[in-house]
């Protein structure tokens, strides 16, 4: 199994013409007025449980499994901090440690194949947009350019999808549950050393803790592996020291 890189975080545009109809044709039946980009953003936030109860929490643990497809799988343990730090640890079983965080400034992964090392470029700032704490608050601030694209299928969800492009040469597409409000859907489109590539997670099970909704199941899925992690617990305000997001030290 390659090292796995993880991130645990829509719109449609409408053009309406109206068309000439010749004499006796029955008139087209008008197109159903869609949500603006600011009005799904809106309904997403009071979805989750709103700004209020997302400004309450300062600090999120999350532990659950995962299983790869394929063969593989393991104990995931995620920290979260506000404003902006994060790190994840996947032990895989018969393998060992796999971890990556961000402190606020530096982006790092450590594997047992290649070490530890520090994430640049195009990859260090999609990993500092994925660790803002409060990011579905943030979202207008984090992508200055976003568009609605138009309304796709996710399974049998309708969905709004949202292009959002933060001007790093990556890009990023949401898609919103027309009915619910909540996010199903995000693919992360950027280089690679392998080239262009796409990194999807589909969120599921959605459940409410302390008043702000999570999503206990997340399939993840990009060039080198699909798998799905599965949470069974998740604490908010909790203490989390800071060498949990500190780059390691290289062995």
């Amino acid at each position: 199994m390659k090292p796995i890189v993880y991130s645990v975080i829509l719109s449609v545009v409408l053009s309406i013409a109206a068309a000439g109809q010749a004499p006796q044709q029955p008139a087209e039946k008008p197109a159903a007025v869609l949500p603006t980009v600011n009005q799904i953003l809106d309904r997403y936030v009071e979805a989750l449980g709103g700004k209020a109860a997302m400004e309450k929490l300062n600090t999120r643990v999350s532990k659950g499994s995962f299983e790869a497809a394929g063969g593989g799988s393991g104990s995931v343990e995620i920290y979260a901090k506000a404003p902006n730090k994060n790190a994840l640890i996947v032990d895989v079983e018969g393998m060992g440690q796999f971890r990556q965080g961000f402190d606020g400034t530096v982006a790092w992964a450590d594997n047992p194949q290649a070490g530890v090392r520090e994430m640049d470029g195009q990859e260090l700032s999609v990993t500092r947009r994925s660790a803002v704490f409060h990011g579905p608050l943030k979202l207008r601030e984090l992508y200055p350019q976003m568009t609605l694209k138009g309304t796709q299928k996710v399974g049998e969800r309708d969905t709004y999808l949202i292009e959002a492009d933060p001007g790093d040469a990556s890009l990023r597409r949401m898609y919103f549950d027309a009915r619910t409000g909540l996010l199903l859907r995000n693919e992360i489109e950027r280089d690679t050393p392998q080239g262009r590539a796409t990194f999807q997670t589909d969120l599921e099970d959605y459940k409410e803790v302390d008043g702000v909704k999570i999503p206990f199941t997340v399939r993840q899925a990009n060039p080198n592996l699909t798998l799905v992690v599965k949470l069974s617990e998740v604490r908010h305000n909790v203490p989390v020291d800071d060498t949990k997001f500190a780059k390691p030290a290289a062995q």
